[in-house]
Order: structure tokens, then C-alpha cells, then sequence
């Protein structure tokens, strides 16, 4: 089980200056203070065992820096995260052995096989290198890639890569898995193909697992997704299942429900 509650965290934008030629500093430049930032402002959210979980909401809403602090790169200024009950922020080894993390930039190493590329991570996580082979080998299986594992990633379609990151995240059968707007990039088979495989891991058979999925794609959310948080410059502004979000704002349309969640002032502007 994932639990974030009143997270919060700013950042401090590198401060600009104009003036001289091409917009180099000169004798008659002027620099502009350094911005704060509000990244994230108060997000909270429960994502439990046997749950896909949609963090949902615009580009720059806050969701890719919430996980982040997730999975202890950033440290939050305020509030708590825990992942089965231990804490982010004090025990972050403790953590990421029972999360598997998919990020959006996927980060495969493209010298190194597909079958290397999960093996290593698995060594990381303490697995045996006999271990973690097999897994890699049961995931292959799993995501219909055996074709791929002792080829080099590099030159991987966006499909190959993200089945290859997805199985790399997963080798160490963590309970909780975070992905970070993972189709991003793929296509319609590969992206069904994701969302099957998502839907069989939180089933009992597939361990039951707590998945929390971060997209600004509505349809994704309709079709994947068990319950929705909607996060709306930095803050959680709505939480509940799509049929109840519907209700909530007596749409019909989840696109629409959600634009009068994240922007209630514009879509005020604009009713008659």
C-alpha cells in the first residue's frame, strides 16, 4: 500500500539576465530574481494492494515530482509518504526493495542486452545472478518478449523499450509499482499490451500488486484504472472512481468532468 499525504515541495528557478550581444551578460545587463517555484503544494492520496491508482491531471499539475519524492529522489518539505507503512523519507532502501519504479525516461543501458539490463537490476535489488535470470526469463514470458532478451537495447522501438524498463522495475516482485506516464511514446498494440499486463498484476494471480499509474491520457484512465486522483497545480483537488468524478460534476464525459475538476475557474468563465 502507497500513502502520500500533504506533500509538499518548491524549487528555486536559476535566475536570467538579457542584455549584450546574443543575450550574453554585458556592461548594461539586467538580472532577474531567482523564481520559487511551487512544484507541488498539498497532494494526498491512498493507492491500496490490488488497485490500479490514475494520478491524473495536466502537464506541469505536479504528478511526475510527487513520484519522485515517492521513490526518495527528491525529499518532500512537507508532509509524509510511506510504502507499506515505512517511511520514505527515513528508510528509502527499505522502500524501493518493495517498489518497482517506471519513470518516464526509461533509462535502459543500450550496450547491454535486454537479459543484462534486468539481470543487473536485480543484483542491485540483492538478487542472485542465477535468481535474477530466471526471473528474467519468467518476465520475458509474461510480457511476450523472449524475442528480445539477448538483444542489445539500443535501437529498441518505444514498444521494446518499455517492455524491457517494465520488466526491470518488476524482477524483484515488488508489492507496489509506480509508473510515470508509461505510455508516453508507444503505439495502440503496445499500449494495449501494457494495459493487459497491468490488469493481470493486480489480480490475485498476478500478486496482487498496488499499482499507482500517472497519465494526463482520460482514456487511459477510463479503461485501466480502478480508482482516480486529479492533481491540478500541485494540489489534489478530486479522488474517487470515474463514475463517482462523473457524478460529482453531473457529466456524462470524463474529459469534461475532468477539465471542470482541474480548472473549475476557466469552465466557470465560460458557462452560459
Amino acid at each position: 500500500m502507497i500513502e502520500v499525504r500533504g506533500v509538499a515541495r518548491s524549487f528555486v528557478a536559476a535566475a536570467s539576465a538579457k542584455g549584450g550581444r546574443g543575450g550574453l551578460l554585458g556592461p548594461g545587463a539586467k538580472r532577474a530574481a531567482a523564481a520559487v517555484v511551487h512544484a507541488v503544494r498539498d497532494v494526498s492520496f491512498s493507492a491500496p494492494g490490488g488497485h490500479i491508482t490514475g494520478l491524473l491531471g495536466p502537464n506541469g499539475a505536479g504528478k511526475t515530482t510527487t513520484l519522485r519524492m515517492l521513490a526518495g529522489l527528491i525529499t518532500p518539505e512537507a508532509g509524509r509518504l510511506s510504502v507499506d507503512g515505512i517511511d520514505v523519507v527515513e528508510r528509502p532502501r527499505e522502500v524501493l526493495a518493495r517498489m518497482g519504479v517506471l519513470s518516464d525516461s526509461r533509462g535502459l543501458y543500450p550496450r547491454l542486452t535486454a537479459r543484462e539490463n534486468i539481470i543487473y537490476y536485480g543484483e542491485l535489488q540483492g538478487m542472485g545472478r542465477d535468481a535474477a535470470d530466471a526471473r528474467a526469463q519468467d518476465l520475458a514470458r509474461m510480457f511476450d518478449m523472449t524475442a528480445l532478451l539477448d538483444r542489445r537495447t539500443e535501437g529498441f522501438s518505444q514498444g521494446e523499450r518499455m517492455k524491457t524498463a517494465l520488466a526491470r522495475a518488476l524482477v524483484h516482485d515488488p508489492a507496489n509499482i509506480v509508473l510515470d506516464e508509461p505510455t508516453n511514446g508507444l503505439d495502440v498494440l503496445a499500449t494495449r499490451a501494457l494495459r493487459e499486463s497491468l490488469r493481470w498484476l493486480r489480480t490475485p494471480a498476478g500478486g496482487g500488486k498496488c499499482i499507482v499509474f500517472s497519465t494526463h491520457i482520460m482514456q487511459e484512465v477510463e479503461r485501466l484504472c480502478d480508482s482516480v486522483v486529479v492533481v491540478a497545480e500541485g494540489r489534489t483537488v478530486a479522488s474517487g472512481t470515474v463514475a463517482e468524478l462523473l457524478a460529482r460534476t453531473g457529466q456524462s464525459d470524463f474529459e469534461e468532468a475532468f477539465v471542470r475538476l482541474a480548472f473549475p475557474a476557466a469552465t466557470a468563465a465560460v458557462r452560459p
